[in-house]
Parts: C-alpha cells; structure tokens; sequence
C-alpha cells in the first residue's frame, strides 16, 4: 500500500508571487533611478527635455496613466503645471494650475508631509476639496504626491495620478515617487545654473566687447599695480601693445603727485573725503587737477608717459573690483586723452590773459602818465593865474587874454587827467567805495546848484523832481555827485535848447536817478560804442562837442561798483533818458551780515 501526501501551498505560491513581483518593481524602479542618474540629458541642461524624459519614465515604472510636473508661481498663491505626461495619449502638456485659496487643505498637506500617499483620493481629506472639478474630470481615483524641496524652500510636487480602482501604495512607491521629486530638484538647480553661467558668458562677452572697442582706454590693474590687461585704446595712449603691458608697473607710466598714495588708500579703505580732509593729508593739487575721491573710485587728471616721450594729458577714474568677500582684488581704470582740450584750455586761459594784462598795463601807464602831467600843468597853472593877478607887473589887453585861455586851458587838461586817472583806478581794481547814508535831496541841491550857470548860459530849464519816502540814499558821496554832474553836464552839453531833468524815484529793488534832456539824441547805430571809453559818437550834430568819451564810461563802472548800473534810452533829434540804478542797501547789508 502505498501513501501519498498532499500540502496545500497556494498561500505559499501567492506569498512567492507577491514578493516576485515587489522584486521585480524594485529591480524596475533601481533601473529607472540609475537610467536617469546616467541620462545624458541631464547633462544637456535643457529643463523642458529634462522633465520630459522624468515625467515619461516615471509613468512607465510605477504603471500610471499620469505624471506631472507642478511649481509654484512666484507670490505661492497656486501651483501650475510646467509638465503633465499622459500614457495613453503619449502627450506632454502643461499650463493648469490650482489655487491655494480653492484647495487650502491640500496645499496645506504638500507643506506639512514628505509623501502625500492617498488610495481614495475622492474621499481623503487631504484630497477630497479637488474631487469635483479635477479628480472625477479626469477619473482619477488615487493619487501618489512627493513635494519638489529646493534649498529648504518649497518649490513645487510631482504628482502621479492613478486610473481605475483604487490602487494601495506600497512603501517602495513612495520612496520611487520621493527620488524622482529629488531628480527634478536636480533638474531645476541644474537649469539654474545653466541660466547663472549663461548670463555670466554672455555678461563677459559683453565686457569684453565694451572692453576692446571702448573709445577711452581701460586697464585691469591688481592690488600690487601690475598691469593684468589693457584695451587697444590704452595702448594707443602709452605706445605699447597689450603683451609689452602686461605685468608692468601701472604708476611707472602715469605722473605722481604728493599725497596720491593716500588717495589710493583711501580709495581701498572706502572713506570718502573732500578737498579740504585732502589738504589734511598734505596734498594741496591745483585748481584743474584736483583729484575726486568717493567710495570705490578716484577721478583725477594726469600726465601719462608715450612710448615716445611724449607726455599725453588723460582723465584718469580708478575704481575698485572687489572679489567675492568684499575685499579689494583690482583696479579698474578708464583712461582718457584730453590732450587736445587741454591745449585749447591752455590757449583759451592765455587769450583770455593777455587782454587783462594789457588792460592793466594801460591802467598802470594812464596812472604813471597821469601823476607825470599833473605836476608840470599844476606849474603851468599856478604861473598864468599869478600873471593873472598882475603880481610881477602890469598886462595889456592882449597879454591877459593870453594868459587867460591858457589858464582855462589848463583847467580843461587837468578835468581830463582827473578823470583818466579816476577810470584807470577803477579798471585796475584800486577804487574803493567809502559807503555811508546821505540826504537825497542834499545830493540832487549840490548837482543841480553846480551846473545851474552853464544851463542858464544856454537858455535851458533845469528841474528836478524827488519821488521818494524816505530821503536817504547810501552810497559813496563823492562818487555819486561825481556821476549825477556828469550826466548832467552831458545832457547841458548836448541839448541845444529846451529842458534837462533830475528825476529820482523808488523802485523795488533799489532807487533810480534819471537825467533827461531834449537834445540831439543819439543815433540807435552807435548805442554799442555809447559806453565805450576814449569813444567820441559819429553824429555830425555832435562833432561840435568837446569831450574825451570818459565821463559815460566812468560813471557806469562808479555805478556798476555800487551794485547797479546804467542805462538809457534815445531818440536821435529828440533827446536822450539816461538812469542810474542803485540797488537797495537795506537788502545789501543784511546779505552781508548773514
């Protein structure tokens, strides 16, 4: 008799099955994992291929309909997907989105767990709030999230969405699901730094075109002012090429001045300074190479050495490169020629020079000369008035009209001596005002009173007329009287018949003084030489006149020296208006006291 035994092993057989099969999926997932570690896309750096190739392999190892790829935008209000892959379709899209406002639970989960594993998507709260217008849409029934982490920051989530029944997770799933968020975190650095080293080649190949085809010369300088590189304009400017450059000494080729060396200390400390914390240092530059130190550059102009032997004049700005800790690593220097506009300013300064050495040479000799004159015609004076007076014997008719015309003659030399004298003092700078508060009215008796006899010789009516509330004006005396006679003698001497006029009035910058007149007027051509000294007017009315075309010359600058000055008007054959402005003292002084 023979006994056979019999075991029931389908559990076994199942368990074996099973665990075959969780095998075979790690073996699968493993592949996967090493597959896209060795992908060569990853090295290309291009995101959208990158995620393509994820989201596809994805798919087809952990056998779902669909893998997506979803970011946050840049307020973390919502996420949009960048990436969708469907299998049965073989298509990538992307541009959905969902908003934290409608799915505050979810978006809440994604925050607070690594694996977001849901079997029953429709009916987990996690998920439940995207049953109605996602899940259910597209028939999705279970749903296997991983967060995308990116530098401790939330960027984003993977989400594997699964067809059909509802599918239980396994632990290996998940841990799958978690390395490919990993993998699109390496996508997203990579595709970072690939934006990062693209935009620094394209910034280096930007400053190396400004470098080579600047129209000014810039050197790369290191902290021990060996020269590292050079533009061609650069090396236009001193003579070299860029190899003969190379590694010299920046300060050999570029004049130094007392007190540069601290400016470049302190253009490396960072402090800024001024002129006046310069001068503390000891270094006094003059007025047009003044250096400019401010945080990080100095601006200053120099003579720079050719390779010729030439000196070349340059604007020089250096400013400091720091390297990654902030530490001064270069000098960057822009260097331009401005020789040429130095050689126009020299030109221009000694063309503006020479008039004004010319003009006080003048002054000085009219002074010299003036003094010289007067002794001699004082004499001349002195001897006819005593002739005059008949001291030393009896005259005839004759003699003492003689020696009359002499003696008024002299009297005129001497008035026109005075008064070169006076406007050589002026011009040359030497005139002082003595100012002081005077009567207005006192001013305008005396003028008037003085030159009454010569309007009365010539049938003329004076008048004056005051229009003020307080009867001060002040001013140097002397000179005011001086220039009220002479625009009063002037407007006597060329009015042949009619009336001359004082007017004087206030105005709300200051007080005017108006002389008017009926006479010859003065032709509009030669208002441009009216004020002109030694200038007689070109009028045949005129010509009759005597004069040396000093006293409206005179009288404008004595007006100018108070701060005013004079203008006029005129019409030829019906008299002239000139006016004497003097600004408000009260306003003057109190400027100064400030």
């Amino acid at each position: 008799m023979q006994v056979v035994s019999a075991r029931d092993i389908t559990e076994q057989k199942q368990a074996q099955e099973a665990l075959q099969i969780r095998e075979n999926s790690r073996r699968k997932q493993s592949q996967t994992l090493v597959k896209l570690a060795r992908s060569k896309t990853f090295q290309q750096g291009n995101l959208n291929a990158v995620l393509r190739e994820i989201t596809e392999t994805a798919a087809q190892t952990l056998l779902v309909k669909r893998v997506g790829v979803w970011l946050y935008n840049e307020e973390h209000s919502k996420i949009e997907c960048i990436n969708l892959y469907d299998v049965s379709a073989k298509e990538h899209s992307f541009g959905n989105s969902l908003s934290q406002e409608n799915y505050p639970a979810y978006f809440q989960a994604l925050e607070e767990e690594r694996t977001i594993a849901v079997d029953d998507a429709r009916n987990d709260i996690r998920t439940q709030e995207l049953s109605e217008s996602y899940l259910s849409v597209l028939g999705i029934t279970s749903l296997l999230d991983t967060p995308i982490w990116l530098e401790d920051r939330l960027v984003g989530v993977v989400c594997h969405e699964h067809i059909g029944d509802i599918r239980q997770w396994t632990l290996e799933e998940e841990t799958f699901a978690g390395s490919i968020a990993d993998f699109v975190t390496l996508a997203i650095e990579a595709n970072e730094r690939n934006i990062v080293q693209e935009a620094l080649r394209q910034s280096e190949a930007q400053f190396r075109a400004i470098f080579e085809r600047s129209s000014i010369g810039i050197g790369l300088i290191d902290m021990k002012a060996k020269i590292v590189d050079a533009n061609p304009v650069l090396c236009d400017i001193l003579g070299y090429s860029r190899e003969e450059l190379y590694n010299k000494t920046f300060t050999d080729y570029i004049s130094i001045e007392k007190g540069d060396l601290k400016l470049y200390k302190q253009l490396m400390s960072g402090i800024r300074t001024n002129s006046a914390t310069t001068s503390r240092f000891g270094f006094q530059p003059s007025k047009h190479q003044e250096p400019f130190v401010e945080r990080h550059r100095l601006e200053m102009e120099r003579r720079c050495l050719h390779q010729s032997g030439s000196l070349v004049w340059t604007h020089i700005s250096v400013s400091v490169i720091p390297d990654s800790n902030g530490e001064p690593e270069f000098f960057l220097a822009m260097i331009e020629d401005i020789t040429e506009r130095k050689e126009t300013e020299l030109k221009l300064r000694a063309s503006q020079e020479a008039p004004e050495v010319a003009s006080r040479a003048k002054s000085e000799f009219l002074t010299t000369m003036s003094h010289e004159l007067r002794t001699p015609l004082n004499t001349i004076m002195g001897l006819s008035q005593l002739l005059q007076q008949e001291i030393v014997g009896s005259l005839n008719e004759k003699q003492t009209e003689y020696v009359s015309c002499i003696y008024s003659s002299g009297e005129h030399l001497l008035a026109l001596i005075n008064d070169i004298l006076d406007l050589s003092k002026v011009e040359a700078g030497k005139e002082e005002l003595f100012l002081s508060p005077l009567p207005v009215s006192d001013l305008c008796n005396y003028a008037i009173w003085t030159v009454r006899d010569r309007a009365s010789e010539k049938g003329l009516q004076l008048t004056c007329e005051i229009d003020l509330q307080e009867n001060i004006c002040i001013a140097d005396e002397r000179r005011i009287k001086q220039m009220l006679l002479n625009l009063l003698i002037n407007a006597i001497k060329f009015t042949p018949a009619g009336n001359v006029s004082l007017v004087v009035k206030k105005v709300p910058q200051g007080i005017t003084f108006t002389v008017s007149d009926t006479g010859i007027g003065i032709d509009s051509s030669q208002f441009q030489f009216l004020f002109e000294p030694f200038k007689q007017l070109d009028s045949r009315l005129n010509r009759q006149y005597e004069g040396a075309g000093l006293g409206l010359a005179f009288t404008r600058k004595l007006a100018r020296l108070h701060g005013g000055d004079v203008t006029f008007t005129s019409t030829l054959g019906k008299g002239s208006h000139f006016t004497i402005f003097l600004p408000n003292p009260v306003l003057s002084l109190v400027g100064e006291d400030e």
